[in-house]
Formats: structure tokens, C-alpha cells, sequence
């Protein structure tokens, strides 16, 4: 097997595939991204891989190096929610990921990709990754705008890689997030919070439907993502969008529930109303319909909530480890 190309590899999703790839033996492996990030960098330690490639210098790398490359992950993007500058999108998220599809398509090279469950927006049109539903959703965002509109771009093209994969990352948490910040996952949030305070406070819902805390998302543990991505990769089964949830919709006092439980803390859950300024964005309830993904073979199951949020918090939150 040639080489293993993983963009966005200091990130959260890229350093844990780094990860589980030297797990099964991998070593052979070119990381792409912005390494200038020095919190960003402690995802990378005593993990082995051939080199760096910074991301402004990777298409030139690749007109040489490409027939030594057997597999591409692009995990790479701006993914901030909140950022409403649609340039950064285009630029980092589209043209980037345009170019590098091209490049794939042209040298031969499979390639999966990320996409998001941001595409679904509010979720009134459902969540299935049946291809007819994409030219129809509604992203509420810049940023799920952006992996939307390279979905459907993807799906357009008559010129493609061999085998091509765009998973629509649902609410992904796990080890390596800690450089997120802000945009670290509700398990992180959470956590950190009911350690330093004793106290959770979750969003007051603002919908008559919907009880507070009784919100819900499609949490999936990253060690479920990245065992799925090594599934396409040796499998390359089909090609096209898949969706990447657990497939079962938690609720946030669920969540706050089993963090409390999992670290000994009696629960103390209050609630705190969602800012104006994602208040007409939020979403109420994911839940990812994984039977595609499962019809191309991947048949393991997933983590429950429960097991996930144990594994985390025993094994790297509380420890501040890495995976």
C-alpha cells in the first residue's frame, strides 16, 4: 500500500484517523494542514507519520508524489458555525476542496471526504443521504452552506476519483478536541463545566413543542468515525454521500444526566436562554438515517451515548490525554 494523504491532520477528526491508522499498522502517512496552531500540534504527539505538508504547498507536493499515493483523506475546513464571512468559506472549504477532488480524479486517487450534517439545516426536509434530497436542503449557516454547495458540486461532476465518500459528520465528540475552544462539542462543555462549577446550564428551549433540555442531537463517539473511515477506505464500496451519526437521537439532559453520573457529581441542571444570536438557527433534533452505511457493509455498532461519554471522560478528559 502507497501512501496514506490526511488533510486537516492536527485537527480533532484528523488527528484521531491518524491515530487509529498507526493503530492498525499505518505509518506511511503525509499530514496536510495549517501547523502554525501550536495548541493544535499536541494532537500529533507520539504519533508516526512521513511528513508535514503545509496546506498552501500541498498541490505542488502532489503534482510529484502522487503515484506513491494510494488513498486521500480530506478532512480539512474552516468549520466555525458562528463565521459569516462567506470568502473564508469559499476559499478554504470550496475552492480547496474543488481543487483537490480534481487533482484526486485526475491522478486516480480514492477519496472521502467531510461533509456535514449542517446541510440538513432544521432538519424539515429529514436527514437522508439519498442523493435526489440534496438539491432541496436548507443549511442555516455559512459554513453548512459551504459543505452544501460542494455536495452538490460533487455530484455534478462527470470527471471523478475512482471511489469517492462525503460523510455528513454528525455531532462528532471524543479525545483531541481541546484546541476547539468554542467550538469543542456539548460533552466537552459540559464536563469542564460541571467540574469547575458543580452546575450545568443547558438552552432554555424557545419552542412550545419542545420541553428544555428535551433538544436533541445525533452524538457519535470519534472512535466510531474513525473505524468507519478506515472501513470505506479498505472497502470502497459504493460511492457518494453517507451519512456519519450514531443513528439515535439524544436529548442535552440525557447527556448532562450520564456526564453526572460518570463522574460521581449529584445533578444540578438549570437553564439559561439560547442567544439571539443562534436562536433562529438552532437546531431541535438530528438524527442521522445511517441504512445507507450500513447497506455498504459497515455493521458494527455504534457506541451508546452512555458508553462513549464513560470512555471519554474516564480515559482522556479526566486525564487530559490524547488519543
Amino acid at each position: 500500500m502507497g501512501m496514506i494523504i490526511v488533510t486537516g491532520a492536527a485537527g480533532f477528526i484528523g488527528s484521531c484517523l491518524l491515530s487509529e491508522l498507526n493503530h492498525r499498522g499505518d505509518k506511511d502517512i503525509v499530514l496536510v494542514d495549517d501547523f502554525s496552531g501550536r495548541e493544535k500540534l499536541k494532537n500529533l504527539e507520539g504519533k508516526t507519520f512521513l511528513s508535514q505538508i503545509p496546506r498552501d504547498l500541498f498541490f505542488d507536493w502532489l503534482k510529484k508524489h502522487h503515484p506513491d499515493i494510494s488513498f486521500v483523506f480530506h478532512l480539512g475546513a474552516r468549520t466555525d458555525t458562528a463565521e459569516k464571512d462567506p470568502m473564508i468559506f469559499e476559499r478554504l472549504n470550496l475552492g480547496y476542496s474543488k481543487n483537490l477532488w480534481n487533482a484526486c480524479a485526475s491522478f486516480g486517487l480514492p477519496l472521502i471526504y467531510a461533509s456535514s450534517a449542517a446541510t440538513y439545516g432544521a432538519g424539515e426536509r429529514g436527514y437522508n443521504d439519498n442523493h435526489a434530497s440534496v438539491e432541496h436542503l436548507a443549511p442555516l449557516n455559512p459554513y453548512g452552506q459551504s459543505k452544501q454547495d460542494f455536495d452538490r458540486w460533487a455530484l455534478a461532476q462527470v470527471i471523478k476519483p475512482p471511489f469517492w465518500a462525503g460523510l455528513k459528520f454528525f455531532n462528532v465528540y471524543g479525545p483531541n478536541e481541546y484546541h476547539k475552544n468554542r467550538m469543542a462539542s456539548a460533552i466537552f462543555h459540559i464536563y469542564k463545566q460541571a467540574e469547575s462549577e458543580g452546575v450545568v446550564k443547558l438552552f432554555r428551549s424557545h419552542r412550545p413543542d419542545v420541553k428544555d433540555g428535551e433538544q436533541k442531537r445525533d452524538f457519535i463517539y470519534i472512535k466510531d468515525v474513525t473505524d468507519v473511515c478506515c472501513h470505506l477506505m479498505e472497502s470502497s464500496v459504493i460511492s457518494g454521500l453517507y451519512n456519519l451519526g450514531s443513528g439515535q437521537a439524544r436529548s442535552f439532559l440525557e447527556l448532562a444526566g450520564t456526564i453526572f453520573n460518570t463522574t460521581g457529581r449529584n445533578p444540578d441542571i438549570r437553564f439559561t436562554d439560547t442567544p439571539e444570536s443562534i436562536r433562529d438557527t438552532y437546531q431541535y433534533y438530528t438524527r442521522a438515517d445511517i441504512s445507507k452505511l450500513r447497506e455498504a457493509g459497515y455493521q458494527k455498532p455504534f457506541h451508546s451515548l452512555e458508553e462513549g461519554i464513560k470512555d471519554y471522560i474516564s480515559n482522556y478528559l479526566s486525564k487530559g490525554l490524547y488519543m
